[in-house]
């Protein structure tokens, strides 16, 4: 099954959760459907450990299915196993118009890097050529690759514009069965 997929880079503080905001607030806001994959290196805690689907992942359940009439959350447990790839968690998402990716650097998906030089941090965009986007506030350097957009990171509705364009393009388009190769 074919997704289209857009990640969303860089390094910590550099504004990925403020664009993510926005970007889904629009783009929902004008009949997308929109999912978002967060991926974490930390643990990652839904209830606080004195409540009952916290008790009962302790208990041994592999998986936990928590739902009130707002929400659902299924949380499952690794325990020893290896985390899963993205490949494999992709399936577990209903149906949308676009899946926002914030985080798996090293996936071959089309991304787009958000870059804020001032924090000190090497770009990601000259070793990555799943790269197709830089966001950034700092200004194009004169060297850039041909084939990347340079967005005004202080922009955000050139970033939102950009993104439409490429997805009635269909340049976000991903298919797992496909050998990954440049999105561009």
């Amino acid at each position: 099954m074919s997704h289209h997929l857009l990640g969303i880079v860089g390094w910590s503080g550099s504004g990925k959760t403020t664009l993510l905001e926005y970007l889904i607030a629009e783009l929902s806001g004008s009949g997308l459907t929109v999912n978002v994959v967060k991926h974490s290196h930390h643990d990652i805690i839904l209830e606080p450990s004195h409540k009952d689907s916290a008790r009962f992942r302790r208990a041994g359940a592999n998986e936990v299915l928590l739902a009130s009439p707002f929400r659902y959350a299924i949380t499952s447990e690794l325990r020893e196993q290896e985390e899963p790839g993205l490949l494999a968690l992709l399936p577990r998402l209903a149906p949308a118009d676009l899946t926002l990716i914030e985080g798996y650097k090293w996936e071959a998906i089309s991304k787009i890097e958000i870059r804020r030089p001032s924090l000190g941090k090497p770009a990601l965009y000259p070793h990555d050529q799943y790269i197709v986007a830089v966001a950034s506030d700092a200004a194009r350097p004169d060297d850039l690759r041909t084939d990347l957009a340079w967005l005004d990171l202080n922009r955000p509705e050139q970033v939102l514009a950009w993104i439409q364009s490429s997805l009635a393009k269909n340049l976000f388009l991903f298919d797992p069965k496909v050998e990954p190769t440049s999105c561009r």
